[in-house]
């Protein structure tokens, strides 16, 4: 089956699902494609910051955002010994300090808002296996499975949105410099407490950062940095006095923790690194979000780059106008925007046990 576009978008996370929505309201059409069956993948990036949020309500869909449901934080705290230290509160114009949007409710959002215009076309469960290639050496169209059904896509443009483990990237061949951080990062879901407040909060375990963010919905996500690659290490010890640090790190949560994490199968493990491509695209390619600069989660700067992103490149592209120099541009701009920031993720990396000192 054969299928013709002015651009392919591979990959419907935040970025790729905004971007569809954007070029379908400029007559463009597009093919949105992405391989897993369901959106909304656990684990991922879902908190806003103020530069996502203005991006949303920019183009009037943050409301339908917060009525699917959301949660502000209100404070981030700093904890040691079971109790808070040291309180941060949110700049008065801003109001919070992030907003945690679980991404499911978020891409609902952005692929109903993008159905409504007849250019647009997802399809759910497909696979890229190949980029089709012109006689003179410009990409043209993607081949994938859907299905177990092959399919060919010609299109203007093709984009990468596809994550970290970008099958774009890596069909197009673009090399990817990546930096490891140190540590690898283990991830677990637990109801709040009752009377639990919308906030971040952190403690230092060690010399290991643990944080607790709000998530709407009534749950609590633990993030917890380990070693870098100790994790088999770690999974052959005892789980018990692990656990027992986070309980004594957060002791209003134990009732909660001793319920829902009962063994090394209740935590997600996530293998940190950042990651920059010198190019951002090539011959009929182009690559957004973490497809051409990985995040760590430090600073929850994933999503919201993501979507600065694809609101860059939609502006650069309509329906007779896809030319890849222009898409250059975009990546001339975000290029230094992302330097920026995984320069901030590296010294709040490096300066978070600094927050504690007065206990060391």
């Amino acid at each position: 089956m054969k299928y013709k576009v002015d651009v392919c978008i591979v990959g419907a996370g935040p970025g790729g699902a905004l971007l569809g929505y954007l070029l379908a309201k400029k007559n463009v059409s597009v093919m949105l494609l992405e391989q897993h069956q369901a959106i909304g993948k656990a684990f991922r990036g879902e908190h806003l910051n103020e530069e996502g949020e203005a991006i949303l309500k920019k183009y009037g869909l943050f409301e339908d955002v917060e009525q699917a449901g959301l949660l502000r934080m209100e404070k981030l705290e700093y904890w040691h010994a079971g109790k808070p230290f040291k309180t941060i509160l949110p700049d008065s114009k801003v109001g919070h300090l992030g907003i945690h949007v679980p991404q499911v409710h978020l891409l609902t959002v952005l692929l109903q808002a993008a159905q409504k215009y007849p250019s647009f076309t997802s399809m759910m469960n497909t696979k890229v296996v190949e980029l089709i290639k012109e006689e003179s050496g410009s990409y043209c169209g993607v081949k994938a499975l859907t299905d177990k059904q092959e399919i060919l896509i010609e299109c203007g443009i093709i984009i990468g949105a596809d994550g970290r483990y970008s099958t774009v990237r890596k069909k197009a061949e673009i090399d990817v410099t990546i930096r490891k951080h140190g540590f690898d990062l283990l991830w677990a879901r637990i109801p709040a407490p009752d009377d639990w407040e919308p906030s971040i909060r952190m403690a230092l375990i060690g010399d290991k950062q643990l944080s607790l963010f709000t998530q709407a919905m009534g749950f609590i996500q633990i993030g917890w940095n380990i070693e870098e690659g100790s994790f088999p290490k770690l999974r052959k010890q005892p789980f018990t006095p692990f656990i027992e640090q986070l309980i004594e790190a957060f002791p209003q949560l134990e009732k909660s923790v001793r319920q829902h994490i009962q063994s090394w199968r209740d935590f997600v493990l996530l293998d940190v690194y950042s990651s920059t491509s010198e190019s951002w695209g090539r011959d009929g390619v182009a690559l957004i979000g973490d497809a051409v600069h990985t995040m760590t989660p430090t600073g929850a700067f994933g999503l919201n780059s993501s979507l600065k992103d694809a609101d860059c490149l939609a502006a650069l592209i309509d329906k007779d106008y896809i030319k890849q120099l222009d898409l250059m541009d975009c990546a001339t701009k975000r290029k230094k925007e992302i330097e920026k920031l995984q320069a901030i993720q590296v010294e709040k990396e490096q300066t978070f046990a600094s927050q504690f000192v007065v206990f060391a």
